[in-house]
């Protein structure tokens, strides 16, 4: 979504194995319960929505809280519809007022913080939410999503605990930021946003939180999310096992989507889980498992339903051509590939004295990395075919996305590297073999990583690309969650990773380089004004042509200084079990376990 994105590990290699014999499958829950079995690549964080930004932890905040308005579960394009609002919002034709009336009754899930009484989600539990995005105590990466929306008053009651390093104070009035009555939400704003209904139905960010919850917990808040969702959270073990089970409180909500006319698959789904109540599952159980390999085999011996992207080393052992293996259709295993809306790439700190800064020099030395990778080899060799090449950092089905729109950054051309390297001062002064800086330093890149296999295939092969230009570059291996703390810290000079949208508008990957996010989304730390003056233009232009154009301006300007070298969007493959019923990958949301049913077998 706009000024929205979500981190997410990127690379995705591994070494390809003989294909196995199916194990009998895991024992299924007994006492009748669906559940649904799965396991993420990368580890949680914590489930505060006020402190995350990785896809991880959102996928499971999303299932918890909720917010306003959502995604439906099947139209494509991705249509909004309301959640827990009774309706659309009512918006005056500048965009700068929004009303919204939410539906009584809605509760949050019972929990020892309100003392036994059953607690009604009310406007001004939203009112509290959203400033919890300001309170600078909550260090919230997703604050400047909504200081750009120019909500009246609300930047100077942060500013306010800013400059007199006092605790944010939740109980003054705020213009923008109100409750009209028990039930009716009201934004008003200081400039036109067009597009604030795409922060509205961000839920696995923006749900409502209740205030008892946070007085109760403190700072352990994130061990203890309580949400009026449809699951609630069972059981965690850091960076290892993660369980939901159904909300027992959650209110009568039925299965509803509106797929395509043209959408047969879609409208099979809904013809078969129509008007059932939601969640039709009642728990699930995610495991943490970051090696390809692991993750391969347990889902090929049972122990889960759904093989969320295919490792792209066995992709064509699950789908080659594009289609499920015999062998494993005969097993009901089924599997879909997508384009997803996503970015694979390489950050360089700006700030770094090696790699970062703005003087030709500076910028000759990215852009010669950025030269010396051979992204048709890793599309092809490591990740089997299973990405297109980017162009700019505008991902596939948002606004400003243009398939026919070409750039530097996808050229191969190590002569073209050496002859910038060579330009600029970047030479090899004692003949050992590496460049020295222009002044006669050490030249050592410093990257970033995770122990794994992937990882470790990824950076074998931008080591090998690397030293052909003269260029060498050391590892630095960690947990991708402690890589994402650096890296929000400036801690790191490079590092590899993934975005995701989050929503259809592409300005969400340009708050990858817009100034005043540096160390919230702008993990590069990127400022450069003419670039922010386009992004701030572009938060106030209504779609159309002049939006369109000053996209083109901006990813022209991404691609000529490089903060980041885009690699890939990622072709998705995921497979499931035959009983695994109503899943479509989202396009850019996040919670779908409600949506989904695992069908008993006798």
């Amino acid at each position: 979504m706009k000024r929205r994105q979500t981190l997410a590990l990127g690379a995705a290699t591994g070494v390809a194995l003989a294909l196995p014999a199916l194990a009998q499958p895991a024992p299924r829950p007994q006492g009748g319960q669906r559940v649904l079995r799965y396991a993420f690549v990368a580890a949680e964080t914590n489930f505060d929505p006020a402190q995350l930004n990785d896809v991880y932890s959102i996928t499971v905040t999303s299932h918890i809280f909720e917010a306003l308005y959502n995604y439906d579960h099947l139209a494509r394009p991705p249509k909004v519809v309301p959640l827990v609002a009774t309706a659309m919002p009512e918006i005056t034709p500048d965009f700068k007022v929004w009303t919204i009336k939410i539906q009584p009754g809605i509760h949050f899930a019972d929990d020892p913080a309100f003392e036994g009484r059953k607690r009604e989600l009310t406007a001004e539990d939203f009112v509290y939410t959203f400033k919890r995005f300001a309170d600078p105590a909550n260090k919230s990466p997703n604050w400047s999503t909504l200081e750009e929306q120019q909500i009246l008053g609300l930047a100077e009651v942060r500013e306010q605990a800013l400059t007199t390093r006092k605790p944010f104070d939740y109980a003054r009035p705020i213009e923008g930021l109100r409750a009209l009555d028990r039930y009716t939400l009201q934004f008003r704003l200081a400039a036109s946003r067009p597009r604030l209904m795409e922060v509205l139905a961000a839920t696995e960010l923006y749900g409502a939180v209740a205030r008892e919850v946070v007085q109760k917990y403190g700072d352990t808040i994130g061990a203890h999310p309580v949400g009026t969702g449809p699951f609630r959270l069972a059981e965690w073990r850091r960076s290892s096992r993660i369980v939901l089970e159904r909300n027992p409180g959650y209110r009568e909500r039925l299965w509803q989507a509106e797929p395509a006319a043209d959408d047969a698959a879609g409208q099979a789904m809904a013809a078969r889980l129509k008007g059932r109540r939601i969640p039709l599952i009642d728990r699930v159980e995610v495991a943490i498992i970051e090696e390809p390999q692991p993750r391969w085999l347990s889902f090929l011996n049972g122990q889960f339903d759904l093989l969320e992207r295919v490792p792209a080393s066995f992709i064509s052992l699950a789908m080659p051509g594009g289609k499920i293996a015999p062998n494993l259709a005969k097993q009901g295993i089924k599997g879909e590939i997508v384009l997803g809306t996503d970015a694979v790439m390489t950050y360089f700190n700006m700030e770094d004295p090696v790699v970062g800064g703005y003087a030709p020099h500076q910028v000759a030395l990215r852009r010669a990395i950025g030269l010396a990778i051979d992204l048709e080899r890793e599309i092809k060799v490591l990740r089997r075919g299973m990405a297109i090449p980017a162009q700019s950092p505008i991902v596939p089905f948002t606004s400003g996305y243009d398939a026919q729109f070409k750039s530097e950054n996808s050229e191969y051309n190590p002569a073209r590297a050496k002859a910038l390297l060579d330009l600029y001062g970047y030479t090899d002064r004692n003949g050992d073999g590496w460049r020295e800086m222009p002044d006669g330093k050490p030249l050592v890149l410093l990257s970033a990583t995770q122990a794994t296999q992937d990882s470790r295939e990824q950076g074998d092969l931008l080591q090998k690309n690397l030293a052909a230009v003269g260029l060498k570059i050391e590892f630095q291996p960690a947990q991708w969650p402690e890589n994402l703390k650096a890296a929000r810290a400036g801690k790191l000079m490079m590092w590899g990773l993934a975005v995701s949208a989050s929503g259809g508008d592409g300005q969400a990957a340009l708050s990858y380089l817009y100034g005043p996010q540096s160390g919230e989304y702008n993990l590069a730390r990127f400022k450069l004004r003419a670039f922010d003056a386009l992004y701030d233009r572009l938060t106030q232009v209504p779609d159309g042509p002049e939006r369109e154009a000053l996209f083109v301006q901006a990813k022209r300007l991404s691609v000529a200084y490089m903060p980041y070298k885009l690699h890939c969007h990622r072709l998705i493959a995921d497979v499931m079990v035959k009983r695994l019923q109503g899943y479509r990958r989202p396009a850019y949301w996040f919670n779908w376990w409600h949506m989904v049913d695992m069908e008993t077998t006798a």
